[in-house]
């Protein structure tokens, strides 16, 4: 994998992802031995989209690794201000760093830039597109704290038409055996229709439901997400179906003592701050993990090996 760019996972196979997360898990306990491994490294972070965990994970990644980090927080503080496209701006920074992370509204633009690029480009989120770096962090957590990534019955609910990392997840467990999906969204904003044939054309089991409540009973993992009010064009839309789910303890005390509940996060009210306590609830573990994911494939990907 070294040198190359990471648009999406489809271009990994079973066991490079496979030893990606068992590169986390040693980075996880052995931060001093990795702490100087990307000394003289520099990192450009391109976020032409507002984030918090991703771009503050990358950075963190970098710099626990001894690099330097560059970028700007913002298509606002860009030359595409100006009118430069992501392809200028890709030749111009690959002769500053050695690898990029960017984030960008459009679909499709993570790959116009590592095309353009002559140093690893990583998608950290193009549009409603995929959110690879955030699979690798879902992968770890459940990996981790589940003991497996087969033999699984996992519901997404909310925003499943235009969630990046939903997409991306079912595109990645996709590769394990029996794993079993339930889609949980209105119409509106349910699953699309590539994903539903291309787990057909797989015979992997799906479900669609709209109601949350009478499916928690069977589940092994809940990954739950916003709606997305960035996605959407009518605001009354938005407004309407921003908080068609909301989890509650009520909820959560209908599901198993060992399900997991993820979200990628931010949230806003889909899952009420009263079941944070609950041992279940893991999405803030799950975005600690995001920094060893993304350490283990920075690594990866400038082609510097550990003693994983």
């Amino acid at each position: 994998m070294g040198g190359k760019s990471v648009v999406t996972l489809d271009g990994l196979s079973t066991n490079q992802i496979l030893d990606l997360l068992h590169k986390a898990e040693y980075i996880d306990s052995h931060r001093k031995e990795i702490a100087h491994t990307c000394d003289g490294r520099v990192l450009a972070t391109l976020f032409y989209e507002p984030s918090t965990r991703t771009r503050l994970s990358f950075e963190t990644a970098m710099l626990r690794l001894g690099g330097k980090v560059i970028g700007f927080a913002g298509a606002q503080l860009a030359s595409v201000t100006k009118g430069e496209s992501i392809a200028d701006t890709l030749k111009t920074v690959s002769n500053y760093v050695d690898v990029v992370a960017i984030r960008h509204p459009k679909e499709g633009a993570a790959l116009v830039a590592s095309r353009a690029a002559s140093v690893p480009v990583i998608n950290a989120g193009d549009g409603g597109h995929q959110h690879p770096t955030q699979t690798l962090t879902d992968l770890m957590t459940i990996s981790t704290l589940k003991g497996r990534l087969n033999q699984l019955t996992i519901g997404l609910c909310g925003d499943l038409k235009f969630g990046r990392t939903v997409h991306s997840l079912i595109n990645a467990l996709v590769r394990y055996d029996n794993v079993r999906f339930i889609f949980i969204s209105p119409d509106e904003l349910r699953v699309p229709d590539y994903i539903t044939e291309m787990l057909k054309e797989k015979n992997i089991p799906y479900e669609e439901v709209t109601q949350l409540e009478e499916i928690m009973p069977g589940l092994d993992i809940l990954y739950m997400t916003r709606v997305q009010k960035e996605r959407f064009f009518n605001e009354e839309d938005y407004v309407r179906l921003k908080d068609f789910y909301v989890l509650d303890k009520a909820k959560l005390s209908l599901a198993p003592s060992d399900m997991l509940v993820l979200h990628p996060l931010p949230r806003v009210n889909e899952i009420s701050v009263d079941v944070d306590d609950d041992p279940r609830a893991v999405y803030f573990k799950q975005a600690q993990y995001g920094v060893y994911v993304r350490m283990a494939l920075i690594l990866t990907l400038l082609g510097i090996s550990v003693n994983d």
